[in-house]
């Protein structure tokens, strides 16, 4: 098994951080590559990020609420 650390992309040449709004799924569940998994506030929008890559969410990093650079860790995805 292989880990792949899923960052906040930046959408938009301004977008300096954002905060997670809600996670679609939990820790353990399955999670399919370009499935939206998480909401996030940047410039006063919600965007929704999907996953990278398919696996199981292993760890979220950054919780809701919390605000995060672009290119931080949110979450620990596990790939097969």
């Amino acid at each position: 098994m292989a880990e792949h650390v899923m960052v906040l992309p930046q959408y938009g040449m301004g977008m300096q951080d954002g905060e997670i709004v809600r996670w679609l799924k939990a820790e353990g569940d399955r999670v399919s590559e370009g499935e939206t998994i998480v909401e996030v506030e940047a410039a006063k929008t919600t965007v929704e990020v999907p996953a990278p890559v398919a696996g199981t969410l292993k760890r979220i990093v950054a919780g809701e609420g919390e605000t995060v650079d672009v290119r931080a860790a949110i979450a620990i995805i596990e790939t097969a």
